[in-house]
């Protein structure tokens, strides 16, 4: 441990990639190339702290303090936005890395799981996703329908290596390691495709097919890991982590945001289970739940559980066709049965009750119409480059304007005005609509 004096005192830290001086043996050099093919130079900083420290100093980042966790953000302040849920899914990642580490006899000191890349990938997990959250990503789709559809996964993948720091082609030139361990899904949209029929979600854009390529280090998937989700399934370690923190914030934070809003209540909750034939007694999860409402308890349940939820990761060791490449694919994780039904059940809870209550949709549907809108005047002015009332009116900003023109077709065209909707907050998104549509709102000094 090396130390260094302060104003303050002496701060210690550890070499960077290292625990008590030992090299991490997990990782190879094919987890940490970056997408250039360059490396990390002769930074003090490990390559993953790297990727963590370039995802949390950009406005994609910053954009999601005012982007829909569940409830539109901006109307009260103890609820959960984009950005919240993504700080708290990083601490639950690395949670779960600590206890792996603690419990699985697999790792050592200098054989373990990067916090600090698990960090990263959770941190970055809903970069890509809309204003109004689910309901504008379902609404960006359905618009990019005859363009390659949209997906918030894919906008992640499709901000990191080429919208962040847009001027080196690269995005932020991930590493690889941290690039897959952000990639949910690896089946093309056009592969999920069938007819007329496009698909809603679980996808990666077709021009992103060299990204898989990248991350899995030129292989092709086995025939066993077909299109959809078989291949969706097939995650790295760090992905597999991420993707349980997600759930376990998910089915447990929204829980009691939904409770201080006031849109569960101990009688909603003893109406649904009593509809599905649930248990509400002492010692059952609903149970539990109950009660810890009606002691006025929701945020101190939900943290207890959160340990709970952590300690039921194990490390698992599977065989693949990356396994003898990367330990990333060598190990896996897995969570016990009861944690995962607990799980769903207050998923199951959250959306039947909560996202499905006609307050929210009303919402929903005032977000998907705002982006409607937009996208409708943007479609015709900037992608079929038609004319409005007979005139070219300049709506988004010169450079903006310059790179959609340099297009090559309507449906890289289409693709940066989604990139731009995609990349807007909720206020941002509908103070630009009242603009357009709104004659007594507005000034010349408003900011797009």
């Amino acid at each position: 441990m090396r130390q260094f004096p302060t104003e303050y005192g002496v701060f210690r830290w550890a070499l960077a990639g290292q625990v008590g001086g030992l090299k991490n043996q997990f990782y190879r050099e094919f987890d940490r190339e970056r997408l250039s093919g360059k490396s990390s130079g002769e930074d003090y900083r490990s390559t993953f702290q790297i990727d963590r420290d370039r995802v949390l100093h950009t406005p994609a980042f910053r954009s999601l303090q005012s982007k829909t966790q569940v409830f539109w953000s901006g109307e009260y302040d103890f609820y959960r936005t984009r950005l919240t849920h993504s700080l708290e899914v990083a601490q639950i990642g690395r949670g779960i890395c600590d206890w792996l580490q603690k419990s699985s006899e697999a790792l050592s000191d200098d054989f373990y799981i990067d916090a600090d890349l698990v960090e990263a990938v959770c941190l970055s997990h809903d970069l890509g996703h809309p204003p109004f959250g689910h309901a504008g990503e379902r609404s960006l789709n359905h618009f990019m329908r005859d363009y390659g559809g949209f997906e918030g996964n894919a906008q992640t993948l499709r901000l990191l290596t080429e919208r962040i720091f847009s001027e080196k082609r690269m995005g932020m030139d991930p590493s690889r390691a941290f690039l897959d361990g952000v990639l949910k899904y690896k089946s093309l949209w056009s592969e999920l495709s069938q007819g007329d029929e496009r698909p809603e979600h679980h996808f990666v854009y077709d021009q992103q097919s060299h990204y898989l390529d990248f991350v899995m280090g030129g292989r092709d998937f086995p025939v066993e890991l077909t299109v959809g989700k078989e291949r969706n399934g097939f995650k790295s370690v760090e992905c597999a982590i991420m993707d349980w923190a997600d759930d376990t914030a998910y089915s447990l934070n929204d829980l009691a945001d939904a409770t201080r809003a006031g849109f569960l209540t101990v009688e909603k909750l003893e109406a649904w289970a009593d509809k599905n034939s649930l248990e509400t007694s002492d010692n059952t999860p609903l149970g539990d739940l109950k009660n810890a409402m009606r002691r006025g308890r929701v945020d101190s349940f939900a943290g207890a559980r959160i340990g709970t939820y952590i300690k039921s990761a194990s490390l698992i060791e599977t065989t693949n066709f990356m396994s003898a490449e990367s330990n990333r694919y060598r190990f896996g994780v897995a969570t016990t049965e009861e944690v995962r039904a607990e799980s769903a059940l207050f998923k199951k809870l959250a959306f039947e009750v909560v996202f499905l209550s006609p307050e929210l949709k009303q919402l929903e549907h005032k977000g998907s119409y705002v982006l409607r809108k937009l996208w409708e005047l943007l479609e015709t002015r900037y992608v079929r480059g038609e004319s409005i009332d007979g005139q070219a009116f300049p709506i988004l900003r010169e450079a903006d304007e310059a790179e959609i023109a340099a297009a090559p077709n309507e449906a890289a065209r289409a693709r940066l005005i989604c990139d731009f909707l995609a990349g807007m907050t909720d206020g941002s998104t509908v103070r630009m609509y009242r603009r357009l549509f709104e004659p007594g709102f507005g000034s010349i000094g408003d900011l797009v």
